[in-house]
């Protein structure tokens, strides 16, 4: 059986940690700059540029040049190459996955249907089954079957962005900020959807934990993740404090992790989100 190499994009807001894991920046613009998401532009600094900024920066896909490139060198090492990409109704980089993969073999693409730590928790998964030995079939199978399991939700600090984004309208957020509405969304079928409003971030995440306890809570013994957007994780610390309950006795430690441009520019800063895969019953 030949190496498995699985390659996603930063969308999934994972980092180049192990070799076998290649990570293809989308793009970030803010007016004239454009910079290389998680390469040439960290979170953080993105997150200063974002506050700063009257303008909401634009993310671009990865183009179908750059997975050539890649499935190329792969091929050359003998490489049977999976591909995890962030949700098709979220960003083109899909289809230039598919563009790049129609003289591959050994190309193997999924569409996660899935942003952030959602698409990042199921990379994850993919790279423990490579771990395990399992051929490349076995695993995109695996995998297809399940990105269906993944929860991801989320609280979001301000309706600013929404806005600023067109995704909802100047009175809704002027009367959501007077009443410090916190909107609570999750990933349905592709896409960012707002699934409720709370009153303060309190009542906030107290909504997420509901909302993980509907769907019979986590399972463990796939990989999770906590996100946060903006400057620090201060509203994280306060969920994790909120729902100490769901985590105690489960975990020995929460993977936690910062979120960047392909999603904190359409939520803002001071965002808590959590993704999981549900328990199979």
């Amino acid at each position: 059986m030949g190496k498995i190499r699985i390659i996603t994009d930063s969308a999934s807001d994972l980092g180049q940690y192990r070799e076998d894991l290649t990570v293809l920046p989308l793009t970030v613009s803010f007016g004239d700059e454009e910079y290389l998401d998680g390469v040439t532009i960290d979170h953080h600094t993105f997150f200063e540029k974002l506050i700063e900024s009257d303008v909401l920066p634009k993310t671009s896909l990865v183009s179908p040049g750059a997975f050539e490139e890649v499935f190329a060198r792969g091929t050359e090492a003998g490489e049977e190459m999976i591909v995890i990409t962030v949700s098709s109704k979220l960003s083109g980089t899909h289809q230039s996955a598919v563009i790049a993969a129609e003289d591959y073999e050994n190309v193997h693409i999924i569409d996660s249907y899935i942003v952030t730590i959602g698409q990042k928790i199921l990379v994850e998964y993919a790279l423990s089954l490579v771990d395990q030995g399992m051929d490349a079939k076995s695993i995109v199978k695996e995998i297809e079957d399940a990105k269906n399991k993944i929860h991801v939700l989320g609280v979001l600090d301000t309706l600013e962005y929404l806005k600023k984004g067109g995704r909802i309208s100047s009175t809704t957020a002027l009367i959501g900020g007077a009443l410090s509405i916190k909107p609570v969304v999750t990933v349905q079928d592709g896409e960012v959807k707002m699934i409720g409003k709370a009153r303060g971030s309190k009542n906030g995440n107290n909504y997420l934990i509901k909302e993980v306890e509907k769907v019979d809570g986590v399972d463990f013994g796939k990989p999770f993740c906590l996100g946060y957007t903006g400057l620090d994780d201060s509203m994280l610390q306060k969920y994790i404090k909120d729902s100490k309950a769901l985590w105690e006795g489960n975990t020995d430690e929460l993977p936690i992790c910062s979120i960047g441009a392909a999603i904190g520019t359409h939520v803002g800063p001071n965002a808590v989100a959590v993704a999981f895969f549900e328990k199979t019953k």
